[in-house]
């Protein structure tokens, strides 16, 4: 009875903030304007495919890319001695404290034709680069903005590989490389594959990075579903239905990268 009085402001935080809405979105994306049951919300998804395979295309290299550059620095942020571990994780979380807007914007002045890039590579005599309103500059505004929800993962789950593990890995003969492939990544997996879900979930339904730095040539789905719901398009129909699709395939991507997690364990690792 006291677990469930504990649980209670929880399960009405839940009602009221996750379930209703949720329940609201399928409720629209099955009704027409008058509120009659059809499936023609769903049917008219399929036209904006191609929508969706950018979304997910971009969302894709955003995600590997953080990947590529958060694993190294959580790696070394987890190595380092607990007073820089501190500084090291305080600078990772720093662009957080700013807000998203405005971190936005200042990636359009930087890469503006006549931005603050632009002027550099002039003053020493390189060509402008068109790097505003391209596929380029939305991922690259994906990476800047969800790379910490990378590194952090990553980090937390690095820095409880006992160092005796590795030891042992050395002692039997292993040099680094295979210390790294077969000892600490299959031991680093949980963290993986969270930092992964956590970028990939809003890198793929983004609407302010694709509207402030890819312009109207890179819609994704997060711009299409703003449009239906406040843009000239109105049509909260149509938008609940490619926001219910959005969140089955969201699922469908968690599910399968949950396939690659062995558990919470950390403390597995094949040497072989």
């Amino acid at each position: 009875m006291r677990n469930k009085l504990i649980c209670a402001p929880y399960t009405v935080w839940m009602t009221l903030f996750i379930i209703v809405p949720m329940g609201l979105v399928a409720f629209f994306a099955f009704t027409d304007r008058s509120g009659a049951f059809t499936l023609h919300n769903i049917a008219q998804v399929g036209q904006y495919s191609n929508v969706f395979l950018r979304s997910i295309w971009l969302g894709a290299i955003a995600t590997a890319v953080s990947l590529l550059l958060g694993y190294p620095l959580a790696y070394i942020i987890a190595k380092a001695n607990p007073r820089q571990q501190s500084v090291l994780v305080m600078l990772v979380m720093l662009p957080m404290w700013m807000n998203f807007l405005l971190r936005t914007y200042a990636w359009m002045t930087l890469l503006e034709d006549n931005g603050l890039l632009n002027a550099l590579f002039t003053a020493i005599g390189l060509p402008r680069f068109h790097m505003i309103n391209t596929a380029g500059a939305v991922v690259l505004g994906m990476v800047y903005n969800y790379i910490p929800y990378m590194i952090l993962p990553l980090y937390s789950v690095l820095t409880k590989i006992d160092p005796s593990v590795i030891e042992a890995a050395q002692d039997l003969g292993a040099d680094s490389r295979k210390v790294f492939l077969k000892v600490v990544f299959p031991m680093s997996m949980p963290g993986v594959i969270s930092g992964i879900t956590m970028v990939f979930v809003p890198a793929v339904s983004t609407f302010i990075i694709s509207k402030m730095l890819g312009g109207g040539g890179n819609l994704l789905i997060g711009d299409l579903i703003d449009m239906q719901f406040l843009g000239s398009a109105y049509n909260p129909n149509l938008g609940s239905a490619i926001s219910l699709v959005l969140m089955v395939m969201i699922l469908i991507c968690m599910g399968i990268m949950n396939q690659f997690d062995d558990g919470e364990e950390v403390g597995g690792g094949m040497l072989l």
